[in-house]
Parts: C-alpha cells; sequence; structure tokens
C-alpha cells in the first residue's frame, strides 16, 4: 500500500465520517457564527455592567396647541420664518 492509496483511503473515511455525524460545511459556519455572535454579546453585557450607568434623558416637551381664540401668524411672517430656518419655498 503507497502513501497515496493511504491518503485516497484517509480521506474517504473522513468523508464517509462527517457524512455520518450529518456535519456540512454549512452547518460548521452556522455554528461559528452562532458561537461569534454569543461571545460578542456577552463581551458587551460584560462592558455595559461595567461602565457606571448613563444619566436619564429628559423628554423635549412639545409646544402648545394654540387656543381657539388665538390668531395664527400672517403667511409672510411664516415664510420668513421657514426661510430663516433653512428651508427653501
Amino acid at each position: 500500500m503507497t502513501a497515496e492509496d493511504r491518503n485516497r483511503a484517509n480521506a474517504r473515511f473522513n468523508n464517509a465520517k462527517q457524512a455520518k455525524s450529518g456535519l456540512t460545511d454549512r452547518d460548521v459556519a452556522a455554528k461559528a457564527v452562532l458561537d461569534n455572535m454569543a461571545k460578542l454579546k456577552a463581551l458587551r453585557l460584560a462592558r455595559e455592567a461595567a461602565e457606571p450607568p448613563r444619566p436619564a434623558t429628559v423628554k423635549k416637551t412639545r409646544a402648545k396647541a394654540k387656543k381657539s381664540g388665538e390668531k395664527a401668524p400672517a403667511l409672510s411672517d411664516w415664510l420668513a420664518g421657514q426661510q430663516s430656518g433653512g428651508r427653501r419655498t
């Protein structure tokens, strides 16, 4: 038995063994991706636990609704405000 025959036999044996275990290249790649995601999640959680808590953000309040008795600004004033705010009309 030559070295080439042995290599060919080992290759057949390994292919049969891999087919028997049911692991394909896709399964191996998927397992690697899942393992990497788990590792990154653990690192992220550890980093978040180590850093001090962030201050709470203050919510912005909406502008007060106009009452029915108030007049709306003139159209020219509104357009001037829009143009000075960076809008092109």
